[in-house]
């Protein structure tokens, strides 16, 4: 999943996961998780969260690469926040090709900056089950109530307006090349990311279905091939 912070990467990302049953893997996340549990890294990948820029790709590309060598992703992921950029994308790509594999699409969400701004600097957490809300698109019944669990919604640091415009800024700066990258590669589908969730995830299966029939037909292409 491709698209800048706000375009609703996450979201989705976790629809297509449930809909293959496999798992989705959010850099983001991954490196919210290694944040909680403090030491060294936690504090080095902190300072650049906070500040709404990347975190350095050596560290980045070596927390994923670990991370995709779990059992749980060997009938294939989602990644959601990975690759940022170009170094990332090759990386991955040679990661891949030592398996024997290739990333079969890259799904790109197109949000204006202006609705990114607003999606982003809406957003609200609970501090106890992670439930995540929007103060326009999914509010909870109180702004600073979770609704499952009753615990303290609260803003992420990287959401106040502030550092959501550095991260668009980064964003644009880094992954213009990334986007050309998959482009060229033939597995680059571009979507709009506006509109609710059930329109945006309605042109999302569109894609999937057509990728399902093209890899329907690749099987069945190799099935024959493999018998004349």
């Amino acid at each position: 999943m491709l698209g800048p912070p706000g375009s609703g990467k996450g979201t989705h990302a976790t629809i297509i996961s449930k809909e293959f049953s496999i798992p989705v893997i959010a850099s983001g996340e991954i490196f919210r998780d290694i944040i909680r549990r403090d030491g060294p890294l936690a504090e080095k990948i902190k300072g650049y969260v906070l500040k709404g820029e990347l975190v350095p790709d050596e560290i980045t590309i070596k927390i994923i690469m670990d991370r995709l060598e779990m059992p749980d992703c060997e009938k294939g992921f989602v990644l959601d926040g990975f690759p940022r950029n170009l170094r990332q994308a090759e990386a991955l790509t040679r990661w891949l090709e030592k398996k024997g594999l290739s990333v079969d699409l890259a799904i790109y969400l197109k949000v204006n900056k202006e609705e990114l701004i607003r999606r982003l600097s809406s957003r609200r957490i609970c501090e106890k089950c992670g439930a995540i809300y929007h103060l326009i698109f999914n509010p909870p019944k109180n702004d600073e109530i979770c609704d499952i669990c009753g615990g303290h919604l609260y803003q992420r640091e990287d959401d106040k307006e502030e550092v959501v415009k550095r991260r668009l800024e980064v964003y644009e700066r880094e992954s213009s090349q990334l986007i050309e990258y998959y482009a060229k590669r033939g597995v680059l589908r571009e979507v709009d990311g506006t509109g609710t969730i059930e329109d945006v995830q309605k042109r999302i299966k569109a894609i999937l279905n057509c990728f399902r029939k093209e890899l329907a037909s690749d099987l069945n292409d190799g099935y024959i091939n493999r018998n004349e």
